[in-house]
């Protein structure tokens, strides 16, 4: 038999949440792994359909959840999912090719893949912490990766892993380093301060470079 209810309480990063029955009764607890299809990950708020089954405490527990409505939800869903995507590609190309056509110091490219994969890393950590209940990574750190150019590689990390994408708060302070940090980059570009950041940039390597040659004494 299966039945009907609104999922109330979703976490994300830990995979599981609550479904609320229609007309009355006691939440069911949901995890990731009950859905029927696990391309598309809840939010919150969603109308389903389930299953009921019961653990080994004798609490209900949801299966086979389908989401109600599902073509409608989806083509809601993704919309306007493609902006984004859009954004993103579009900053990495043009710096791409500012690099290549020697527009832009190679120096910044560099910033911007190292911040990235930094970045990257931190959200992989964060979310494997979430996993396991251990320590979390700051959510200010995430940030801060995004802040110093890493937030191209944060986005990747968000959408591959699904790791605070459907938080709206942490979305916003997101974008909000993003359109600080091309700010900052277009300010650079237009004040002709490039060459200044470039060779600090250069000197930053070779301090690296010379701590590592100590490293490897």
């Amino acid at each position: 038999m299966r039945y009907q209810g609104r999922i109330t309480q979703w976490k994300d990063e830990q995979g599981f949440g609550f479904i609320t029955p229609n007309g009355s009764g006691a939440a069911v607890f949901v995890h990731i792994k009950a859905f029927n299809d696990r391309k598309r990950r809840p939010v919150g708020n969603e109308l389903v359909s389930y299953e009921l089954s019961v653990d080994a405490r004798g609490r209900g527990r949801a299966e086979k959840v389908a989401f109600v409505g599902e073509c409608g939800a989806v083509s809601r869903r993704t919309g306007g999912a493609g902006l984004p995507v859009l954004v993103v590609s579009a900053f990495v190309l043009a710096l791409l090719a500012g690099s290549l056509s020697g527009m832009l110091p190679v120096a910044i490219l560099l910033l911007y893949v190292v911040a990235s994969a930094m970045a990257f890393a931190a959200y992989a950590w964060d979310k494997a912490a979430a996993r396991r209940g251990q320590w979390r990574t700051p959510e200010s750190t995430l940030h801060f990766y995004g802040l110093i150019g890493g937030w191209p590689g944060a986005f990747v990390a968000q959408r591959l892993l699904r790791h605070k994408s459907s938080k709206r708060e942490f979305q916003s302070v997101y974008w909000t380093t993003v359109v600080i940090n091309c700010m900052a980059l277009g300010w650079l570009i237009g004040g002709d301060h490039l060459h200044w950041v470039d060779q600090w940039l250069q000197e930053a390597l070779k301090v690296a470079q010379a701590f590592a040659i100590e490293l490897g004494r």
